[in-house]
This record gives C-alpha cells, structure tokens and sequence, in this order.
C-alpha cells in the first residue's frame, strides 16, 4: 500500500523528493515476440512529462519515472520530439535493477529521420543524451503504410547496420495506421511494431478497431514485439478509462501497452491494474481530480470536420480549430471525427 510523506519528511525512502514510498509490485515480464528482450507488460510513456505536454521539473519527472522502475515497470516508451532523453539518463543515475544494474530497463525511441544520415545523428543523440552505448529498441515514427515505409528505408536500413553492430538491440515502426501494421508484419527485417490501438478506434488513420487489431493478431503470429499506445485515445477516453484500459489488458496480442503517466497518483492506478490488483474508487478519484483541456496539435489543418460533432459549440474554425475551455466538457465526440489525431486531452 502507499503510505503518504509526513509534511516533516523531505526525501522517501529512495530519496525521492515529494514521492510517497511504493510497494514493489509482481508486474511480471513478456517477451517482445522474437526481439529477445523481455519487458514489463506496462511500458511507461514518456510524452506526457516532457516538454510537449506536462513540462515536468527535471527532478521531478525523473523522480516519478524512477519509482516507476522500483516498482515493477522496466519498459519506457521516448522518442526524439519528445525532448525527454534527459528525464530518463536523471532517472536511471543510480537506480539498480535486479540484475545489480540498470541494464533491466529496457529504452524504444523513435525518429521521423528519413535518410541515412539523420537516422545515424538521431541514433547518436540518443546514445549520448541517454547515456547508454546500446539502445533496445528504435523505431521509424509513425509511419502510414508500405510506401512509407519504402520511403525511410534509407533510415532503416542505417538501423540494420547499427543492429548488426551492436548499437541497437532491435528495429521497427510506430504507426497510427493498419496498412502499415499489415506491412511491416510481411518484413522479416522488422522486430517491433508499436500501433495506436483503443476501444474506440480513436485516432487510427484507415479502419476501425477491430481492423487494427486483426493486423495486430497478424504481426504478432508472424513473430513480432508489439506494444500498443492510446489505449485512452489520447485522453479522449478518460472519463471511461478503467473500462478502456481493461480493454486493452484483455488482448492478447499486446505484448505490452505504453501509458503516459504524470503523477505517482496516475502510476499506481496503473500497477495495480496491469498486476490485476482491484483499484479503489478513491485511487479512480485522485486520478479524475487533475485538472484537464482539450488541445488542438500545430499540425491541425483546419478541415473543420471535428466542429460540428461538439455539442457544447466548444470549437470553432479560424486558422484552424479554436477551443473555448468554457465550454468544452471533454467528451471527446470531437476527436473521433479528426482523422490526423490532433485533438487530445491533456
């Protein structure tokens, strides 16, 4: 059980200032298909805490992912927009995983780099920024279908050479789309595909939820590591998030699920879901209290298709979509009818 920090104490007992002291919990690990690498079935994503969403304090942010890895969860999700590198190096300064090291959490980034030479930069950048001669897992970001995929293949197959020479453990994809899912499943080439998969198909570019998941069931007989993201729909699904996220932990095809997390509140709702504890209403509570907004992405290209599924009059077209927070009352009607996924809950 968590015990809360008496107002007198200023460190937890892992020296984590302002943390509460959490119990290490049985998550268990998964193989990520044939990619070798074993992980914890909750990946934690880093989006959230870093400067594109939460803007974290450095210290706390790699405070609350390193209670994360002492409790059970040895798999983060970062690429290399989202700016939380250093998070993760500050969080693994001193944490000793059960091998005596911190060699059990296991790292996938991603870059949209195209050519030979952006990959090998992104690739060093992550080497450097996180500290680490190796990287697990590193992914082309967000691709839509086999011509794009062709289209990087430049990149990738810079990723395959630095496969062959040890600097990374593992290649694939992330994707929002299921041509690409059905793509890379017929490459012998890829390891890992990380697909945007919910309950409600929120989010995913060319079918439904159920289309992406048979592509999912594809890939992953065909050998290959999947972890799932926006399995809330980009927090679209927050209001019905225990039913959304038991969902996703009843698919069996989902080696493991990324989760953004910004608070120790958040997290333990999340282990003790993914260890299939029963979560109390006053955890569900704690969660449902921070205060949330409904954001419209830079890349928003003003088609207006989202405005008039609010039935609030929360949005309206300008440039692009304008929100009044007055208004909304984050039902995420809206964001089912954005076909680029920019609208999101945050």
């Amino acid at each position: 059980m968590r015990r809360k920090l008496s107002k007198s104490a200023e460190h937890s007992p892992f020296g984590e200032p302002g943390l509460g002291s959490l119990r290490k919990t049985e998550l268990g690990k998964k193989r990520l298909g044939k990619s070798g690498l074993d992980v914890s079935r909750l990946c934690f994503g880093s989006l959230t805490i870093g400067p594109l969403q939460a803007s974290l304090p450095l210290d706390r942010g790699a405070a609350l992912l390193r209670r994360a890895f002492w409790s059970g969860v040895t798999f983060v999700d970062t690429a290399q927009i989202y700016g939380t590198y250093p998070y993760i190096r500050e969080a693994l300064r001193g944490y000793k995983g059960d091998g005596g090291n911190m060699g059990d959490v296991v790292i996938a980034t991603k870059s949209y780099a195209y050519s030979a030479e952006g990959m090998q930069d992104a690739l060093e950048e992550a080497r450097r920024e996180l500290d680490r001669d190796v990287v697990d897992i590193f992914l082309l970001h967000e691709q839509e279908s086999e011509h794009t995929i062709r289209g990087h293949w430049e990149a990738f197959e810079y990723l395959l050479e630095a496969k062959a020479r040890g600097w990374v453990k593992a290649v694939g994809i992330s994707t929002h789309a299921v041509a690409a899912v059905r793509a890379a499943a017929a490459m012998d080439e890829v390891d890992v595909i990380h697909p945007l998969i919910n309950m409600e198909g929120i989010g995913i570019l060319d079918g439904t939820a159920s289309d992406m998941l048979a592509a999912i069931a594809e890939a992953h007989q065909a050998g290959k590591g999947i972890y799932g993201m926006k399995v809330l729909g980009g927090g679209n699904l927050h209001a019905r998030a225990p039913e959304a996220l038991a969902w996703a932990l009843a698919q069996p095809h989902l080696d493991a699920i990324a989760i953004g997390m910004q608070s120790e509140g958040e997290l333990e709702v999340n282990l003790r879901l993914f260890a299939g504890e029963s979560v109390a209403e006053a955890n569900w509570c704690e969660v449902r209290r921070r205060e949330r907004r409904l954001h419209i992405e830079d890349w928003c290209t003003g088609c207006g298709a989202c405005v008039p599924a609010c039935p609030q009059g929360a949005l309206r077209l300008e440039e692009r979509v304008v929100v009044d927070q007055a208004r909304c009352l984050l039902c995420g009607y809206c964001a089912r009818m954005c076909r680029d996924f920019c609208i999101k809950v945050v």
